[in-house]
């Protein structure tokens, strides 16, 4: 017995993350604001240590209707005008910052051979639901105001984000099919974070490695703030009643994960509503093992296939 064995799932896991996957998140108000240091130091170091060759990044204020958002500009595209992708990063709606999933964001340019605009929103739970998802949209309504200076395509524009950010992204669709926002054409959700109810997969995996349903409750009330009330399909995406007409979408997720079902429930709720949808389980995997092994066999599994799904949606 190991000290690891009482966290659910954790025997599942393919032994290269056993070596990592140790811990579990305390997402409590006190934790978060001990952790986003830390949590900002090593994303930094990550990003320093990444290889960028061969890619144009630089960093730009988003202004929209009277408000200025940070992104980050990763050009990746072989010609222009390029398609583009508006990314939003992990971090449970409380963490991270540009260099959160700056990694993603450099292997998403480079193999979809497209424009990634990372999204710096606004964190919860200083800044609850709608902050976030408006900068998300400031950021949209950015690159297509300024598709020209960008050297970007304002028909050819998906929208993408891991774990949290997957649910600003699944908003910017939704607020898209609506007619809301501009048109996009792809939506990629890694992880995504999709419901506040409960699921299966929640029920299962309590105190599991990497982030578990207790950290899920914790980050949906910060994200929603003390009116919980306001859970409807504008901040919860799978509370949607219809998705016909939302765009094609790649979705992937961990099987040791607390998230895991209300993805696959996800994706199959768009094909059942004629939306095109390719679903992709890692198997013996945990949440965020991307971040946590991004030079790992299944990481770069994962990298190839969103960057061809993009290449593809977006040729």
């Amino acid at each position: 017995m190991t000290e690891f064995d009482g966290l659910d799932g954790w025997e599942r896991l393919d032994p290269t993350l056993q070596a990592v996957a140790t811990t579990r998140t305390n997402f409590s108000l006190r934790a978060i604001k001990l952790m986003r240091e830390p949590f900002n130091d090593r994303r930094r170091e990550a990003a320093e240590r990444t290889d960028a060759q061969g890619l144009q990044i630089a960093d730009h204020t988003a202004q929209a209707e009277g408000s200025g958002v940070p992104v980050r500009v990763y050009r990746g595209g072989r010609t222009e005008p390029a398609p583009a992708v508006v990314y939003c990063h992990a971090g449970g709606f409380a963490l991270g910052n540009l260099d959160t999933d700056h990694r993603q964001c450099v292997e998403l340019a480079r193999r979809g051979g497209c424009t990634v605009v990372s999204v710096d929103y606004r964190l919860s739970p200083e800044h609850p639901y709608p902050a976030p998802l408006d900068d998300a949209v400031t950021a949209l309504r950015w690159v297509v105001a300024n598709a020209t200076e960008l050297g970007v395509d304002a028909s050819r524009i998906a929208v993408a984000g891991s774990s949290a950010g997957a649910t600003l992204a699944a908003g910017l669709a939704h607020g898209a099919a609506d007619g809301l926002l501009p048109p996009i054409v792809f939506q990629l959700l890694h992880q995504p974070v999709l419901d506040d109810r409960e699921t299966a997969s929640k029920a299962e995996f309590v105190t599991s490695p990497a982030f578990d349903s207790e950290a899920a409750d914790l980050m949906w009330r910060h994200y929603l703030g003390p009116d919980t009330g306001r859970a409807g399909s504008a901040a919860v995406p799978a509370r949607r009643d219809q998705l016909g007409g939302l765009s094609p979408a790649l979705i992937t997720c961990a099987e040791i994960d607390p998230f895991r079902d209300e993805a696959i429930e996800y994706a199959q709720r768009l094909l059942r509503a004629g939306v095109g949808a390719e679903l992709h389980v890692f198997p013996r995997t945990c949440h965020g093992f991307d971040s946590l092994l991004p030079d790992w066999s299944d990481s770069e599994r994962l990298f190839a296939l969103q960057g061809e799904a993009l290449s593809n949606a977006l040729s």
